[in-house]
């Protein structure tokens, strides 16, 4: 296992050759509009996997992955006269998805401005299915209900009468049965 450094300046040194030589043309008509877009080294450097894009439609990018299959051993021959490895790793060029996916995640954001711009039209023109507040307010008191200090205390007075009586009828007096046969327990 090779330090990761050292992988990370392979892989580079590998993209700088390859755009380089690409960028100076191969005689091959199918080749397209390429951009190189990355390339991973594995950590013994035996393999590297070249990114790349394509510019136009899905038959340039078929014919452009053809011609870079069929001057794979031309780019590698190049790589390993311009790298100071022992050994040349193999290349693999894989068509980068990231184009289809930039494209996907901007029509997926302008549909949610879509729906933003939907919701915030319907909430403008709402209206409240109840009242505008649902929740209880207090009330507001009359010059009539207003309640006295007095009034306070004699409520209190009372309530007070009211246990006091329900004490009283509860309480059989001595000697009284509480029970409906007039036994006592």
């Amino acid at each position: 296992m090779v330090d990761a450094q050292r992988a990370r300046k392979m892989a580079d040194r590998i993209h700088e050759i390859i755009a380089r030589r690409l960028e100076r043309g191969i005689k091959d008509p199918r080749l397209g509009f390429v951009t190189i877009t990355d390339v991973k080294v594995t950590g013994d450097l035996q393999h590297a996997s070249v990114f790349y894009t394509v510019y136009g439609t899905d038959d340039e990018r078929r014919d452009t992955g053809a011609a870079l299959k069929s001057a794979t051993g031309m780019l590698r021959s190049e790589v390993g006269k311009n790298i100071t490895a022992r050994l040349t790793p193999s290349l693999e060029f894989i068509l980068d998805a990231l184009p289809e996916n930039a494209a996907s995640i901007d029509r997926l954001l302008q549909e949610a401005r879509q729906r933003d711009h939907e919701s915030q039209t319907m909430a403008s023109s709402a209206e409240y299915a109840g009242d505008a507040d649902p929740y209880v307010k207090p009330r507001d008191l009359d010059a009539d209900d207003d309640l006295d200090a007095d009034d306070d205390l004699d409520a209190d007075d009372d309530l007070d009468d009211d246990l006091a009586m329900d004490d009283e009828l509860e309480a059989p007096a001595a000697g009284e049965s509480t029970e409906p046969d007039g036994s006592t327990r």
